[in-house]
């Protein structure tokens, strides 16, 4: 008999939790995230970052107990930022082999061999102008030059490979930077390393909290001229194929939840890649204060938020969540 009412099928699968859990289409494991760290020079005891509660600013001294705590919560991978004791206009630090993020990286290898360790690669935490690469001047302007930039991105990754590093991922936008750094890798006998490539970073309003971690806000102007426009959903395409072209190993989407429709744009049109995303500070930072002021209830929010963007297409979230997801989904 034919059914009349198939608004019922769908009701009845929704009646039992033990039945909404066996036919749900997307979940969440640990293993699905990375924990962004913020590495400074010469700091006595870890700072807590204001505007994100729960962050840090680590040490190289408090790397074995916080590497510990990564490990036994079943993080498999951490993404490095480093804050030098001294910033100049080339950002020299990241391209040294007894800079911050090359000693990091030695750190935490000695540490946990096993933990991925995957070095993030630009500029803006190591110049004093807090931009992602080598500015010039003409004509009286300021600007990036992208071509000199790729140059010291190569000495940057090639530090950042001898140090230990798991996988090199470049952030700054900057055009022709896969192929740059895969060229040196390779050059250099680390062509087993894979690259994973901030291919749709958008000059977004939500990056504020990271600026205070990361101490690497801009000293003047913006970063619009090599980040994309919010307005611009299939320029990301465009951006990725290029990467693709150039031989990515992995992409990303950055920031997440505003750019769901990027998300599962590029993972349409690249299902073959793994697909990373970032959910920013800002994301993270919204979700804490509206939980402190009673408004939201943070695990369920945090959990729905990033659960949406792995539904969207997402292989892997890098998120400041991923301790506190941790523990929540081994209490379930």
């Amino acid at each position: 008999m034919k059914n009349q009412f198939p608004h019922l099928r769908l009701r009845r699968l929704r009646d039992s939790a033990n039945l909404r859990d066996l036919i749900r289409e997307t979940e969440l494991s640990i293993n699905d995230f990375i924990l962004p760290l913020f590495i400074k020079a010469d700091l006595k005891e870890k700072i807590a970052v204001s505007s994100m509660p729960g962050v840090f600013q680590l040490g190289l001294h408090d790397l074995p107990d916080e590497i510990s705590k990564i490990e036994q919560a079943g993080i498999k991978a951490v993404l490095l930022f480093g804050i030098p004791e001294k910033k100049d206009a080339q950002g020299s630090d990241s391209m040294h082999e007894h800079g911050i993020i090359a000693q990091a990286i030695k750190t935490i290898k000695k540490i946990a061999p096993n933990l991925l360790v995957i070095a993030d690669t630009c500029f803006c935490e190591y110049t004093d102008h807090g931009h992602c690469g080598l500015i010039a001047e003409h004509n009286g302007k300021h600007y990036l030059d992208n071509d000199a930039t790729l140059e010291l991105l190569q000495a940057q990754a090639l530090t950042q490979a001898r140090a230990g590093a798991d996988m090199i991922a470049p952030s700054g936008m900057i055009d022709g930077m896969v192929q740059a750094i895969r060229n040196c890798l390779d050059q250099n006998e680390f062509n087993h390393l894979p690259i994973m490539s901030y291919a749709a970073k958008y000059a977004s309003s939500f990056y504020g909290p990271f600026r205070e971690a990361a101490e690497g806000s801009p000293s003047f102007g913006d970063r619009k001229a090599y980040q994309m426009d919010p307005g611009n959903r299939f320029e990301a395409l465009r951006e990725v194929e290029q990467d693709v072209k150039e031989g990515a190993d992995i992409l990303m989407v950055k920031p997440a939840g505003a750019y769901l429709d990027v998300i599962a744009d590029i993972k349409q049109q690249y299902p073959h890649i793994p697909l990373a995303a970032y959910q920013v500070s800002g994301e993270y930072a919204m979700i804490k204060a509206a939980a402190e002021k009673g408004w939201i209830n943070e695990q369920a929010v945090a959990l729905e938020s990033l659960l949406a963007i792995k539904r969207a297409g997402a292989n892997m979230i890098i998120s400041y969540f991923s301790l506190d997801v941790a523990r929540w989904l081994k209490a379930r």
